[in-house]
């Protein structure tokens, strides 16, 4: 059996740190975070030297990888990120720190196909879709 997986990498420029600790202190697990300091030969300029080259969050909720680049651009087709499952009250506590700060598109509430929905970009611009299960 092949084992496939989708990983999510999210790009800033100057604000991983910040927006991977927020991610880490609403999803919980392990972040490890790497500089561009730390990389060997990477020459950066000075006020840089702290931005991240890769960090990497896992064993919470979900599983997200980071870094900082001058070259963070729009996508160019819009992506949300959907979490989805059926304990209610976690789903919703991780609705309500995501939009934090940010935009709530659409609150939490019971959809035509039965469960609870949601939508938000936070306060980094990441969009997100919450889906409670009926």
């Amino acid at each position: 059996m092949n084992d496939v997986n989708l990983a999510v990498y999210l790009y800033f420029e100057g604000e991983c740190r910040e927006a991977m600790e927020f991610y880490k202190g609403i999803f919980g697990g392990e972040l490890s975070l790497q500089t561009y300091a730390e990389v060997p030969g990477m020459e950066t300029d000075a006020d840089k030297k702290d931005w991240i080259m890769h960090a990497n969050l896992t064993g919470g909720d979900v599983k997200l990888m980071a870094s900082d680049t001058e070259k963070a651009s729009p996508a160019a087709a819009k992506i949300d990120l959907s979490i989805g499952g059926s304990d209610d009250t976690r789903l919703r506590e991780i609705f309500g720190k995501l939009s934090a700060g940010g935009k709530v598109n659409s609150p939490l509430k019971k959809e035509f196909w039965g469960d609870i929905f949601g939508s938000l970009t936070d306060k980094y611009g990441v969009n997100w879709m919450v889906n409670i299960s009926a």
